[in-house]
């Protein structure tokens, strides 16, 4: 009886030695450990053993048992750290690969730089809603319902009282209701109109300003708008006030600078004026004053509009608005 438990080990140890992978392992160890292996078999037949002899047999057994199963875990162990130790090697000397860093959108960028301008000279920086009733969006900027000008927005109508806002104005007036002068605020954000080629988006971005106080002339105005464009830009930046028309200020003017692709000599850009349109402003017109209880008599106060995107593409040179919008990294990795 000892000589053969014996013999089942010596086997299985000398087969174990052979191994080469967990398959076989795995297979060796049902062939011996399983229900119908051979361990398994020898243990069952020790009821048929004399009753004096089953103690002992049944104990070199279990011995067996729990050796071979201490076997087979350290061949699987031995398995597993070969199989680790052949997989690729790792040279620590070379440099690790570097995530790649986002930067801010060129239009974020610009929105920045053109609220830190206005920032230190005094401006703060107020929003508002993009979904606007048509009170805030036309009838408190002087444009109501069978105004003209309205045709020039080209809106996108929610419902009959309420748009998509079309410019960033009606902040001006929600912060003149809540807010007695001096008023000096910047509005940046988006606004809506149904217009799409290369230079205008149904989406875009715009930034107004506007100043309330008293004694406020047309020279302020120009003053504080001469030295935007001249950080903007540069201060070699050659700049025009040419008059213009909007329903909520009076006088007022358009403001161009000199084409930053041709200096002036005219190109395809500028359509051979030598000049680029960058902003429109002008004085308050004292209707809107009374809109939101000023004394048009007592204040007097200009305001401003640019579009983000309109600064953007000038300052770096970019031909097509849509190139902002279609998040084509090639173009985006070069801000």
């Amino acid at each position: 009886m000892y000589k053969t438990i014996e013999q089942i080990q010596e086997a299985a140890v000398a087969e174990a030695r052979t191994i080469s992978d967990n398959e076989a392992l795995q297979a060796l160890s049902t062939r011996y450990l399983g229900r119908k292996g051979i361990l398994t078999q020898y243990l069952r037949n020790i009821a048929s053993l004399p009753a004096e002899e089953r103690p002992l047999a049944g104990k070199k057994a279990n011995e067996v048992k729990l050796r071979l199963e201490a076997l087979f875990k350290e061949a699987l162990v031995r398995l597993e750290n070969r199989d680790a130790q052949s997989g690729p090697s790792i040279d620590v000397s070379l440099p690790g690969r570097r995530l790649s860093h986002g930067a801010l959108h060129p239009i974020t960028q610009i929105t920045d730089r053109i609220c830190e301008i206005f920032s230190r000279m005094g401006f703060d920086i107020a929003e508002g809603p993009e979904v606007e009733m048509d009170y805030y969006n036309f009838e408190a900027l002087n444009i109501p319902k069978d105004h003209p000008a309205r045709d020039m927005q080209d809106t996108f109508y929610v419902s009959e009282n309420v748009v998509l806002r079309t410019h960033t104005s009606p902040i001006q007036v929600r912060v003149m209701e809540k807010t007695r002068p001096p008023v000096r605020v910047i509005a940046p954000g988006k606004v809506y109109r149904c217009d799409s080629d290369i230079t205008h988006t149904p989406m875009f971005h715009q930034i107004e300003g506007l100043l309330v106080d008293e004694k406020v002339s047309f020279g302020d105005l120009k003053g504080i708008l001469t030295a935007f464009v001249h950080q903007i830009f540069d201060e070699h930046t050659r700049l025009r006030f040419r008059p213009s028309f909007f329903p909520f200020t009076e006088p007022s003017a358009e403001v161009d600078i000199l084409c930053v692709m041709c200096r002036g000599k005219g190109c395809r850009v500028c359509k051979q004026t030598g000049w680029l349109e960058v902003l429109g402003s002008g004085m308050v017109d004292p209707a809107v004053f009374q809109n939101v209880g000023y004394d048009p008599d007592r204040y007097a106060g200009f305001a401003f509009g640019m579009g983000i995107e309109r600064i953007a593409m000038l300052k770096f040179g970019i031909d097509d608005i849509r190139k902002f919008f279609e998040n084509d990294l090639r173009f985006l990795r070069q801000f």
